[in-house]
């Protein structure tokens, strides 16, 4: 990954990410060296219009919306919870595993014995997808447990879970959750949303996805000192933090979780400069923002940007 970058002067701060890609990627110890003001300027892989950016600590949509989080919880994830109503009414929920098709419909492959003790085709998919150890957004899908006959759609969705799971299935036990509409929570304890059949379907999946985690992992475990300085630049704190790490990274920005002895714990939102589409773009990203609040701190330039306000104090866990 390259980081470019004008400026008056020669000196930076190394970037959290090296300048040269190697197999296992290390970042680089900071040993800052004094600078002048300077004028930041970085090579970012952007979806957005350049020409309509706004302030990247005012954007009102500094999130996904719920769609686009159930449809990258269900691409990510690949084992649920099925719920089936039994013939003696009892529902039963069972373990089961799953693909996704294109348009984020839930695959099957279930055991006759399974089918048969469900006396209705009414079901819902719960789906968990552990973030860090720190958060567990979740979905559930209500929706129709349904047997496709169509040979060419079963040839499709047998095609989808060989590429899933890497295996052959029998085509007579594949079932699809018909999906009629969608309940995202944020994690436990937290009230959830709705979402429509319609959204659901026309989502997309966050493109950060297959590499949020390792992100992730990668700064909680190297760069202590810059998510500490992410705190204290970006967010307007009334407390002392004792402990932070990053949570995840989707396209707009990153969550975090802060930590304080007289406070408690809460979540903050720091939103991108820009929407990113690519590992690239989000890597340019956390070097762009970590040399501006690395500058802030040191006084060589001065804050042109409203600090994130908005924390939630976490109760569970």
């Amino acid at each position: 990954m390259l980081l470019q970058a004008q400026s008056s002067t020669p000196h930076f701060l190394p970037p959290l990410f090296p300048f040269k890609s190697t197999p296992k990627p290390q970042f680089i110890t900071f040993k800052p060296t004094p600078l002048r003001r300077i004028s930041l300027k970085c090579s970012l892989s952007v979806i957005s219009d350049p020409s309509t950016a706004t302030n990247h600590l005012e954007l009102p949509n500094d999130r996904p919306f719920p769609a686009e989080v159930s449809r990258t919880i269900m691409e990510l994830s690949s084992v649920g919870t099925l719920s089936i109503m039994t013939p003696e009414g009892w529902p039963l929920g069972v373990g089961v595993r799953f693909a996704v098709d294109h348009d984020g419909t839930p695959v099957l492959c279930l055991s006759e014995s399974c089918k048969e003790l469900s006396v209705d085709t009414r079901s819902s998919l719960h789906v968990q997808l552990e973030q860090c150890g720190l958060r567990t957004p979740q979905c559930t899908i209500q929706g129709s447990l349904d047997k496709p006959q169509d040979s060419m759609i079963l040839k499709r969705l047998h095609s989808t879970w060989k590429k899933r799971f890497g295996e052959e299935v029998d085509e007579n036990l594949m079932y699809v959750v018909a999906v009629e509409r969608v309940l995202q929570m944020e994690s436990f304890e937290e009230d959830g949303m709705w979402v429509s059949l319609s959204d659901y379907k026309n989502a997309s999946p966050d493109p950060l996805r297959d590499f949020a985690e390792k992100i992730v992992n990668e700064i909680n475990a190297n760069n202590m000192d810059d998510i500490y300085r992410f705190c204290n630049i970006y967010v307007d704190l009334d407390f002392q933090v004792s402990e932070a790490k990053l949570i995840w990274v989707d396209r707009l920005g990153f969550d975090m979780r802060l930590y304080s002895p007289q406070k408690g714990a809460f979540d903050v939102r720091i939103p991108f400069p820009t929407e990113v589409s690519d590992e690239k773009g989000a890597k340019s990203s956390f070097n762009c923002m970590s040399q501006e609040a690395w500058e802030i701190e040191k006084n060589y330039q001065v804050p042109d940007f409203k600090k994130v306000k908005q924390l939630k104090q976490i109760t569970y866990g």
